[in-house]
């Protein structure tokens, strides 16, 4: 593979994803660069926990270091879960009902609520700040503050990694909601929506009354 648009870097990734574990020797070879210069690239790799490396004893000679992809590396390259997760949805939906769409969702929203609850301790500060690392964990790029007028916070989330199942069901984001209003114990309001055109989600939470 020798595209000059590639950087080295994604080269390695992508010989490594294509022909599995390699030594540096192969990898010098086919990249057409010097074996130190594929080290360094290799010792960037492994800090950013893309690769890993295995010890391989040879009939001859002394053991090698192999590279290979790790799970890290592999989330990398492309997906399709969201289209694979809409047909099984559209499926379920045509042969038992939006009810069973509905359950489907609530289920989610209670195995969330029961993970995020052990999270939820002192005031609401620090429950919203909990709330949003949890959040940011998942992939929503989430930041939050305390209202202008300093009675409340607002959450803000500038990526949905569900985006495309929640601008088909809507359930999606009415259980966000309902799990942002349980797991903080307070009044939530949502004021924009991705699903439906905003550039990001945005949540305004007060103190329950």
């Amino acid at each position: 593979m020798t595209n000059e648009g590639t950087s080295t870097r994604d080269q390695i990734l992508h010989m490594l994803k294509v022909k599995g574990s390699l030594p540096v020797s192969d990898m010098a070879v086919e990249l057409g660069i010097t074996e130190m210069a594929v080290r360094r690239h290799l010792n960037t790799l492994e800090r950013d926990n893309l690769i890993k490396s295995t010890l391989v004893r040879q009939a001859m000679g002394r053991p090698t270091n192999v590279y290979s992809l790790s799970q890290e590396a592999d989330e990398l390259f492309p997906r399709n879960y969201s289209h694979l997760t809409l047909d099984f949805l559209q499926d379920i939906k045509e042969i038992d009902g939006l009810s069973k769409i509905e359950m489907l969702f609530r289920r989610r929203e209670n195995r969330l609520e029961e993970t995020y609850r052990s999270y939820m301790q002192g005031d609401l500060e620090n429950r919203v700040a909990k709330l949003a690392e949890l959040q940011n964990d998942k992939g929503y790029m989430v930041e939050w503050e305390k209202d202008e007028n300093g009675d409340g916070y607002r959450i803000q989330e500038f990526n949905c990694p569900i985006s495309q199942v929640a601008r088909e069901f809507n359930q999606a984001c009415s259980c966000e909601l309902s799990l942002f209003r349980r797991v903080l114990n307070a009044n939530v309001e949502q004021t924009t929506c991705m699903a439906k055109g905003g550039d990001k989600c945005v949540f305004h939470i007060k103190e329950a009354k």
